[in-house]
């Protein structure tokens, strides 16, 4: 099987590499000529456009920042769709707009592209270690063909329903994250004012209902100060816009989801949007003149 990938961020060297390992035949396409030149070094092999990454390849995945980025990448005037041969599959694995992937799906269909939408969660971590979690929208018949291709990158992956399917789950998957990284600020900042030290705090916690992956990821990069990026403000803050859209368009009100984007506008306001998601416990630090763990 031939694959083709566009998008070789923070996220896509990484699945790139673990599609490699896995003995697929991969041809690469990216802005940045340097994250190219990587991942040939891994075997990869380099394409001039998202068209021309596209020919001969029977599945197509990107891995793009936005909604906007993935439209013009699939079926932008030098896209994939112009380039795929009729039979193959795009897997659309960035986190965008559910109405944006039923969008791009049905301008695919009507080329004889297959799609389906695979957003990931994980981060930069579990995209390293292979085991991303995959939420699917599409038919079954396509997310059976490209089942081995999406365990070749992730450790789990479930058909959740059609396209678009997958795109709302990962908000459902975003709003729980974003708000967990939220509470954890605000519970640590609480016990760390009050003369607690942070770490045995979160010792202490973990072990409890309160403990979550959320928590063992970000509460010791809050306490020790890390705020490099493995999933920064600004993308995470991109879907919880697209969280409030789809609730607005279902009827579905979403008020901590609202507030929890309000702290991240707050911190990309202050130049932080390209930080991590964990640096949110900044905010709190800003708000109440005081350090999380003091140097």
């Amino acid at each position: 099987m031939k694959i083709s990938f566009v998008g070789l961020g923070i996220m896509g060297k990484p699945m790139v590499a673990n599609l490699i390992k896995a003995g697929y035949v991969l041809t690469v396409y990216d802005i940045n000529p340097a994250a190219v030149a990587e991942v040939v070094q891994l075997g990869a092999k380099a394409a001039g456009s998202c068209k021309e990454a596209a020919v001969g390849c029977d599945v197509i995945v990107t891995m793009l920042p936005a909604s906007a980025h993935v439209k013009l990448a699939t079926t932008g005037v030098d896209g994939i769709i112009h380039g795929a041969p009729k039979g193959s599959t795009l897997i659309d694995m960035s986190s965008i707009a559910p109405s944006t992937a039923k969008e791009i799906g049905g301008e695919l269909e009507k080329a004889g592209i297959y799609m389906l939408d695979a957003p990931v969660s994980g981060g930069e971590p579990k995209a390293i270690d292979g085991t991303l979690s995959i939420m699917v929208g599409g038919k079954q018949a396509i997310f059976v063909k490209c089942y081995d291709v999406l365990m070749a990158i992730g450790s789990s992956a479930v058909l959740c329903g059609e396209i678009g399917a997958g795109n709302t789950t990962k908000l459902a998957n975003q709003i729980i994250v974003a708000l967990n990284i939220a509470a954890v600020s605000e519970a640590l900042m609480l016990g760390a004012k009050a003369g607690l030290d942070p770490d045995l705090m979160y010792k202490a916690i973990r072990g409890g209902l309160a403990g979550s992956t959320v928590l063992d990821a970000k509460a010791p990069m809050m306490i020790a100060g890390n705020d490099k990026p493995g999933a920064k403000i600004d993308l995470h803050f991109k879907d919880l816009m697209n969280a409030l859209d789809a609730g607005k368009e279902v009827g579905m009100p979403l008020p901590l989801t609202s507030q929890v984007a309000e702290v991240m506008q707050s911190l990309r306001s202050q130049g932080k949007g390209e930080l991590d998601h964990s640096a949110m416990v900044q905010f709190y630090e800003g708000i109440s003149n005081f350090r999380l763990k003091k140097e």
